[in-house]
């Protein structure tokens, strides 16, 4: 038995949720309930386990336990990319086939996502547009896009080089040196996904908001006890990430950072023509601590993510956020100098779950227990298939992609804390400093 003493804690700050239409959420738990499976976590990873099982078992219940509000959480505050493509550059035929499987993966996570899109009308702004993956100095171009050319042409991956001119075209912004455009990534807004995501479940899936669990009992099945009542299964999903470990699973093996985003308002006229460029666009940068993600949106705003640190304790201040925002603020200006008074409207944070060595908590980890944790910074697509797969494994459906996801391995331990939070730390501030031409 295992009482969870931490839960979620976000704020109504979400950029990406605060620009759409209010939503009535399901009524939280009350009382006691019986199921034939129960999903812990409404993200992306637990409604397509959650969508699978009911699928796989079109006569059985399932049962999603959301701590908070669907698109509120981690899923729906992400930057909003689908991506179909490895960060990492290797050069091994072992390294390039693990980016053979990492891509089918991520592939098949976009195309089952694509299919609830299209199937349930879900309205998030769903635009295959690509990214451009860019570098502010010659340094990053090479030792990122040079390398990272090289294993696209590898892979037989179709990819566009784009050179400065090119890019500050295509962006409207001076400030990078060159970019690769690859043309399948999704961009998309999170929360609007997910909220769509929850609201077209199947019949036989029953969905309680704000219903943390408090307790979880894992003697005959699963017993998860929440504020208002509690629910007994004989099977569980468990689709909560970096609070994994509050369950009891892979204690000292995943590392939770913060990272902070903001949202302008709309560009005027005016100001889309002072910027020209193209529309909609994102873009990753070559060093994901020191860099940038930035996004044009269908509805002329800019998307500034940056500032990413360690905060295994999910809790961040307004006062931080605010100097955040204000941070973000005169970043846009180096970026985009010819649009002196465009503020930022929102600005909030999200927490992203990582392992040391880049591994999924994606197993059977007790004899009643699977998880799909851990997508380390893609969880659109990853968690979306993670959470498809762990319901196949559950069910005992054959799915060849199970294999492919195992061969990923599984996240490796992490030293105690204080050591932890030093290590972690230190290494973060030479990252940092390493890559601090790409900021």
């Amino acid at each position: 038995m295992h009482e969870i003493t931490r839960l979620p804690a976000d704020d109504s700050t979400n950029g990406w949720s605060r620009i759409l239409p209010r939503r009535t959420p399901r009524p939280s738990l009350d009382g006691h309930i019986r199921a034939d499976w129960v999903v812990v976590g409404a993200g992306y990873a637990g409604l397509a386990a959650a969508r699978r099982l009911a699928e796989n078992r079109p006569h059985q219940t399932v049962v999603v336990l959301e701590a908070q509000q669907a698109g509120e959480g981690a899923s729906g505050r992400n930057s909003g990319f689908a991506i179909d493509l490895p960060h990492t550059v290797g050069s091994s035929l072992e390294e390039l086939e693990s980016s053979h499987r990492s891509m089918n993966l991520a592939r098949a996570g976009i195309a089952y996502l694509k299919r609830q899109v299209d199937g349930h009308g879900i309205a998030c702004d769903w635009s295959l547009r690509g990214k451009y993956h860019a570098a502010v100095s010659e340094k990053g171009v090479a030792e990122v896009l040079t390398p990272l050319a090289k294993e696209l042409d590898a892979l037989g991956e179709p990819y566009r080089w784009v050179d400065r001119d090119a890019l500050r075209k295509d962006l409207g912004s001076p400030h990078f040196s060159a970019a690769i455009h690859t043309p399948g990534c999704v961009l998309l807004n999170p929360a609007a996904l997910c909220r769509g995501l929850a609201d077209s479940l199947p019949a036989n899936v029953r969905l309680h908001e704000n219903t943390p669990v408090t307790q979880v009992d894992y003697r005959n099945g699963v017993t998860l006890t929440t504020p208002g009542g509690s629910v007994s299964a004989p099977k569980m999903i468990l689709a909560v990430n970096g609070f994994a470990e509050k369950f009891g699973f892979y204690k000292r093996r995943l590392l939770v950072f913060a990272a902070h985003a903001s949202l302008s308002r709309p560009l005027s006229p005016d100001e889309r023509a002072a910027l020209g460029g193209v529309e909609n666009w994102g873009l990753t940068p070559a060093n994901a601590f020191a860099g940038i993600t930035m996004r044009r949106t269908s509805d002329h705003r800019i998307l500034i993510r940056q500032n990413i640190h360690f905060c295994p304790g999910f809790r961040q201040s307004d006062e931080r956020r605010r100097a955040i925002g204000a941070g973000h603020k005169r970043l846009f200006d180096q970026r985009f100098p010819m649009l002196p008074d465009v503020g930022m409207e929102h600005t909030w944070t999200g927490y992203i779950c990582l392992s040391r060595n880049g591994a999924p908590g994606f197993a059977r980890v007790a004899p009643d227990v699977y998880a799909a944790v851990c997508q380390n910074g893609v969880g659109v697509a990853k968690g979306t298939i993670g959470g498809v797969l762990a319901a196949d494994m559950a069910c005992g459906e054959d799915n060849p992609l199970i294999a492919d996801m195992e061969s990923l391995g599984a996240p490796t331990g992490l030293p105690p804390r204080p050591f932890l939070d030093l290590g972690v730390r230190s290494r973060f501030a030479w990252e940092l400093w390493r890559a601090r031409a790409e900021a």
